[in-house]
């Protein structure tokens, strides 16, 4: 179902006792009317008398359980907010055709005492590069428009297992923005630009921007993303979320387009860790540690003193400004007044680590997109893709090149012993420049700002996207966590904290403690644009 028939959809839905905004015109009109004004669409994220914006899903299974909300109310919500929203910001690719009969479902096992698992009834969006059997996945290109897959990814399987109702899909930067040089972040051929909601003219960052974004509108509870580098971090600081890379082969990549087997994960994002921790317990097959997780992050989030003895170590990369670096401060003073020791660190080896990513990435992306094609109708393989792009303007509308892709076409196999020795290195540094750096100052995390302010979308120019933080977990394999640090202006942005190797729990909990403390996240107010500054 594409958007343009949810508007039908919806329209025959019988809304008026979920939402206090009002009939569909109403509400379309006050969202037209807001897109120059300063707040956010009228009565937007009210459900009998819960505020979609902040609500958790522990909070939404609670109602349920009570029998006072069902899932089909709180899917149709949803719905309704895509429709009134999502013109704005252009997060939402499609919705699923079986989206009401899944909400319809889950009612019936709630009625029976029968629910599946911690998602039961919970809207999830899903990034357009995770394949799924009743839907299209495209990872943004025409070329994979067709067909939908024959099966879901095995990550979709376990959602659907844990009871989750999934939503649509999400648009995101095109081949998860490796295609060309200049890439602009959140464009795809397959459903144009999305849009940072916060201030619309400035970008969602990627790749998983409709992911971040859709979530900064409240169009869905919980979404995911998958990252290769910064693709599910960098989006959420810079929509204002939260966004959980967990540690590599935690989250099955099978049926996922992929880049690099090496590097390459899906994860949670949500508007708040303890939705994203739920997540994670179910993409990654642990139900029942994932309650018992879910459980002490929300002691942890109620109670105070959760910083209390905990030693963060803070990057703090001047690199991406003074207004950046000064929002390091604060939240630097903020952490230690609740009892936290931070210290500044410079992690080892980022030189090295920046020269030796890229072109192992090209190798691995050669092998890996060929083998995934060759289980699709369409290009068959990289060399075919090349030349889909060539014959088709329209994958040219706005980033024109797909330098990325010749590249990945003339690098070494995998087989050849001067890609091996790059890997290897590769490896090594980024775990060492996280281990030896905990380990030097005997630390709990490593922090860093996740992001810069957005900049202005230009597909001319393309992104303004150098942001080292998300680097050595996302090399090493290591978990990382984005969490709202507050604003440059109208802009969020996040703080990223990483650890060791299968750390994710730890990680989500000291991240559940940095959020109470920080308490930075706001609502968008959907302004066009803002002054031109430091942020551009």
């Amino acid at each position: 179902m594409n958007k343009r028939s949810l508007a039908a959809l919806t329209a025959a839905l019988s809304l008026a006792p979920l939402l206090a905004a009002g009939v569909p015109g109403q509400r379309a009109a006050a969202a037209e009317s807001d897109a120059g004004g300063s707040s956010a669409p009228t009565g937007s994220a009210l459900l009998r008398g819960v505020d979609l914006d902040t609500v958790t899903i522990p909070e939404l299974q609670a109602r349920m359980k009570r029998g006072t909300l069902t899932s089909s109310e709180l899917t149709r919500a949803y719905l309704r907010r895509i429709e009134a929203i999502d013109p704005k910001v252009n997060a939402v690719l499609r919705i699923s055709p079986t989206v009401l009969s899944q909400a319809a479902a889950s009612d019936a096992r709630h009625r029976r005492g029968t629910v599946r698992g911690p998602l039961e009834g919970i809207p999830v969006l899903l990034k357009d590069n995770v394949n799924t059997f009743d839907m299209p996945t495209t990872a943004g290109s025409l070329a994979l428009a067709g067909s939908p897959p024959d099966t879901d990814a095995e990550l979709v399987g376990r959602l659907r297992a844990g009871g989750a109702v999934i939503l649509g899909k999400a648009n995101l930067s095109e081949w998860a923005n490796f295609r060309a040089a200049k890439p602009t972040s959140g464009w795809s051929a397959v459903g144009g630009q999305t849009h940072n909601p916060y201030v619309l003219d400035r970008n969602p960052c990627g790749s998983s921007s409709g992911s971040a974004a859709a979530l900064a509108a409240s169009l869905a509870q919980v979404a995911i993303g998958t990252e290769t580098d910064g693709s599910v971090v960098c989006p959420a600081g810079m929509n204002g979320v939260v966004g959980h890379k967990p540690s590599l082969g935690m989250v099955s990549q099978s049926g996922v387009v992929p880049i690099s087997a090496e590097q390459d994960t899906a994860g949670p994002m949500a508007r708040n860790v303890i939705d994203t921790a739920i997540t994670l317990s179910v993409l990654s097959g642990h139900h029942t540690a994932g309650a018992d997780l879910a459980s002490g992050l929300t002691e942890a989030v109620t109670r105070r003193g959760g910083l209390r003895g905990k030693r963060i170590g803070l990057w703090r990369l001047p690199s991406l400004g003074a207004d950046v670096d000064a929002l390091m401060t604060r939240t630097a003073t903020r952490l230690r007044a609740a009892g936290a020791r931070v210290v500044e660190v410079t992690p080892p080896y980022q030189g090295r680590l920046a020269e030796l990513e890229f072109p192992a990435l090209l190798s691995e992306f050669h092998r890996d997109i060929d083998t995934y094609l060759s289980s699709r109708k369409g290009p068959r393989d990289l060399a075919g893709l090349i030349e889909f792009n060539r014959t088709h303007p329209a994958e040219h509308t706005c980033f024109a090149g797909q330098e990325l892709f010749e590249l990945a076409l003339a690098a070494p196999p995998t087989t050849d012993p001067r890609y091996r020795a790059m890997r290897a290195e590769l490896t090594d540094l980024s775990r060492r420049s996280i281990d030896e750096t905990m380990a030097a100052h005997d630390l709990d995390a490593i922090a860093a700002p996740a992001n810069p302010p957005a900049w202005t979308t230009d597909c001319a120019r393309g992104d303004n996207d150098v942001i080292p933080s998300s680097t050595p977990a996302a090399v090493a394999g290591y978990p990382s966590l984005s969490v709202p640090a507050g604003f440059v202006g109208e802009l969020p942005v996040g703080l990223l904290l990483m650890a060791g190797d299968r750390q994710d729990a730890k990680l989500l909990s000291l991240g559940a403690a940095v959020e109470q403390r920080l308490d930075a996240w706001r609502a968008p107010r959907y302004l066009p644009s803002v002054p031109s500054g430091r942020a551009d």
